[in-house]
């Protein structure tokens, strides 16, 4: 019998039983990742977020493990066909794949030919030739003819002649061998080290002429092969969107068979396990030849193309996950980025021919005003467009411009910056933001709800504005599918991604805290244990009924019970209200606790807050009791040093170089300031303020060898690079974060002739195969545009 659910989790998280026993109990009674975390350390001991998120995901895959395992159970007892060594092997099962391995042979299926020979009554002549091989096929089979007949599951075609006869005997032994779970796990697991993905360029529907000018982004993979073990996730993910975009043919081989095995090759080491699973040998007794036939065909039309199948779709899911993963990392870093703070600023969403549109927000985020104007082609109107931007800024007292990284932005950026120069009493400073996510969220229903008299394009210069003074409050509304940090965001299982990304959003919310006093619905609703209903009663009890003075207050809105209540107090924040707990992160439910330590002191609440020298002095241990032990105490003494302090960094921006505008003005050897905009496994995406970001292939990360480019940069994050190479033509620019290599050698053709308008949204890229990291600087630009999807 296999260890409980509740054993399994415990080893695999490195946790005590205990600890497990109790964040499950939590989690079945509806408590939150972040509130468990945070609030139940004594109950779990310790168990951080990380922990309680992989605990969840696994809880969640075993008890669907536990369910399919007495499905199966029963399916098997209601056929009759339970044994004790099957049941054994079924309670054994420690994975979905091993559980539909041992229940292939009863599960229901079409009917196939080795049914039907069955029917005709075959398995007798299967049965005689496998145990004996020295009877002669031809013979045995002249005792089993028989006309057609009909049977309840339809007509059959009897057996006619011996070849019919030893063509059913041989269905039937296809269909048991490929069916033989133990002998299928050594098969999948020899496959797993030994197969190799292979990839053609696919020829047309006529089977003429190749793909390749029609498929030219993937002329990485029109004659690539991998071994399945080695192939990280974004080739996976490329070799399938080629596939299903019929650019690509893929296939899984053999390592030993690079080219295709004729029929009298000799057997493969598959079919040799096979053969001798079942005692099948070629000693040239009359039925060796026929035995040995049945195993080529067992191998290369049941177990090879079912393994592949299976295979083939693992990789799929791994290369999933690893994509998510990277998603959900670059997602966090980006939510988590640092907050300009409750500032007035002006946002552009700049634009030509349309114009750039332009909006004010105030300190919190309300639109004071909205404009548009036109300093770019065709109008040209620079000066009028700086007259209407100082105006609004000296009326509106504005300290940011806040300015989109779509089309046209370095050129509104410089209409930005020579406001700043005209009219330095205005103090302004300008700073290029990621725009992604923008036009979805000034689409969206919310947006719709939120600026019902607004025209859409300028809904997304508010958004622009409002993510520059908090990008976690104004990202928390567009979906994060369409933030644009992923890999391959839409070729993966959409309902892992938005699982996984949920929780990195709910993380992100709770561990920054949210003011209840001016977060939108959207952000509230992210707070642990509030929903969407609950979240928009809030803002409606708020705008109804004025401002919340304590945390106390909540327990006036509709639909906010008391369990709700409990999850979600500590995780929201009142501002200047009468309890300065109520500000911090100390859960309502501890207050007693700095009653104690009150009473101890002979302090009052807000004499001791910030007091850093006297509350380093404070045991917690004193102060702990049955219900909140040591950690607890220790949480709530840390946060009165500093209370609602923001986990998130210091606000810095990057500087763009002046006069590098277009990928034109670029030049090997620059040392320009960027922002990463992307982290993929090869590698980083920068925004050097050229409208196309150029990447950093992880050999050009560091001095040191890189594994996981995560490891060094993040997404928001504002590096130094040096150009390498520049493919104008193709948009392609590499860098390099080792500022001491050398770029190089450029050419006339690479710069390219002409220039065309950037796309104004930045997607995901793939990749082509890296074979190892080369510190040749001369190799860098090869490396880095090969991983580019074009």
């Amino acid at each position: 019998m296999l260890p409980s659910i509740e054993q399994r989790l415990s080893l695999e998280l490195g946790a005590k039983p205990a600890q497990v026993n109790a964040a499950i109990a939590l989690l079945d009674e509806g408590a939150t990742v972040p509130f468990i975390a945070r609030y139940r350390k004594e109950v779990t001991g310790g168990l951080d977020d990380a922990q309680l998120r992989l605990l969840e995901e696994r809880l969640r895959y075993l008890r669907e493990l536990e369910d399919r395992r007495a499905a199966i159970i029963a399916s098997i007892e209601e056929q009759g066909k339970m044994t004790p060594a099957l049941l054994a092997s079924i309670l054994q099962a420690e994975d979905k794949t091993r559980l539909e391995d041992l229940y292939l042979p009863f599960k229901k299926k079409r009917r196939t030919k080795a049914q039907i020979a069955l029917e005709a009554g075959l398995e007798p002549l299967a049965d005689a030739l496998l145990a004996d091989p020295t009877l002669q096929p031809e013979e045995e089979a002249i005792k089993y003819l028989k006309p057609p007949f009909a049977t309840e599951q339809g007509d059959n075609p009897g057996v006619p002649d011996v070849k019919a006869a030893l063509e059913g005997a041989r269905q039937i032994l296809m269909e048991r061998f490929a069916e033989d779970a133990e002998l299928l796990q050594w098969l999948r697991e020899y496959l797993l080290d030994h197969g190799v993905v292979e990839s053609k360029v696919a020829s047309d529907k006529n089977g003429g002429k190749g793909k390749e000018e029609e498929g030219a982004k993937y002329s990485d993979y029109f004659d690539y092969s991998e071994p399945l073990s080695a192939i990280p996730s974004h080739r996976a993910l490329a070799l399938f969107r080629g596939r299903r975009e019929e650019i690509l043919r893929v296939a899984l081989r053999l390592d030993s068979e690079a080219e295709k095995p004729k029929w009298d090759a000799p057997h493969n080491p598959c079919e040799a396990r096979i053969a001798v699973r079942f005692g099948i040998a070629d000693k040239g007794r009359p039925a060796d030849a026929w035995l040995m036939d049945t195993v080529r065909w067992t191998w290369r039309v049941k177990s090879f193309p079912h393994l592949e199948l299976d295979l083939m779709g693992s990789l799929r899911t791994r290369a999933e996950t690893e994509a998510i993963q990277v998603f959900a990392r670059n997602l966090k870093a980006l939510l988590m980025a640092a907050p300009a703070g409750p500032r007035v600023t002006i946002g552009l969403d700049p634009g030509l021919r349309t114009g750039v549109k332009v909006a004010v927000v105030d300190a919190t985020g309300r639109v004071m005003e909205t404009a548009t104007i036109y300093p770019h082609q065709p109008r040209n109107d620079w000066e009028g467009s700086l007259h209407v931007l100082g105006t609004l800024a000296e009326k509106f007292r504005v300290s940011l411009i806040a300015i989109g990284n779509g089309t046209a932005s370095r050129e509104t950026d410089k209409l930005a910056k020579d406001l700043i120069k005209r009219r330095p009493d205005l103090k302004l400073t300008s700073i290029v933001v990621s725009e992604a996510g923008a036009s979805v969220y000034s689409a969206s229903d919310l947006a719709s709800r939120e600026f019902p008299d607004m025209d859409v394009s300028l809904r997304g210069a508010v958004s622009i504005a409002r993510r520059l003074q908090d990008p976690l409050a104004e990202l928390v509304k567009v979906d994060p599918k369409s933030i644009g940090v992923g890999q391959y965001q839409h070729d993966v299982g959409q309902t892992q991604l938005a699982r996984s990304l949920d929780a990195v959003v709910e993380d992100c919310v709770n561990a920054v805290g949210v003011d209840v006093n001016t977060a939108s619905a959207p952000l509230l609703e992210r707070v642990s244990g509030l929903n969407p209903a609950v979240a928009q009663s809030i803002v409606v009890y708020r705008e109804e009924n004025g401002m919340f003075a304590s945390r106390e207050a909540l327990h006036q809105v509709p639909r906010l019970g008391e369990k709700t209540f409990e999850q979600a107090a500590g995780f929201l924040r009142v501002m200047h209200g009468e309890n300065p707990l109520d500000a911090s992160a100390v859960h309502p439910e501890s207050y007693p606790v700095v009653q104690r330590i009150l009473s101890d002191l002979k302090q009052e609440i807000r004499s001791i807050i910030g007091n850093n020298k006297l509350l380093k002095s404070l045991n917690p241990a004193r102060y702990a009791d049955d219900r909140f032990g040591v950690p607890t105490v220790t949480d709530i003494v840390k946060e009165l040093e500093k209370p609602g302090r923001d986990p998130r960094p210091e606000f810095i921006t990057a500087a763009f170089k002046e006069g590098v505008n277009e990928i034109s003005d670029l030049q090997p050897g620059m040392l320009l300031e960027g922002v990463v905009t992307n982290v993929a496994a090869f590698g980083a995406f920068v925004d050097i303020g050229v409208h196309q970001d150029g990447l950093v292939h992880i050999s050009a990360l560091a001095d040191k060898f890189v594994k996981d480019p995560h490891t060094v940069v993040k997404v928001g994050q504002v590096v130094k690079v040096k150009v390498l190479e520049v493919d104008e033509k193709r948009k392609r620019i590499a860098l390099t974060m080792r500022l001491a290599d050398a770029p190089a050698p450029q050419t006339q053709e690479a710069r390219g002739a002409g220039k065309r308008e950037q796309p104004r949204n930045r997607k995901d890229r793939s990749a082509k195969p890296q074979q190892k990291q080369d510190s040749r600087a001369d190799t860098a630009m090869a490396a880095a545009f090969a991983r580019l999807k074009g």
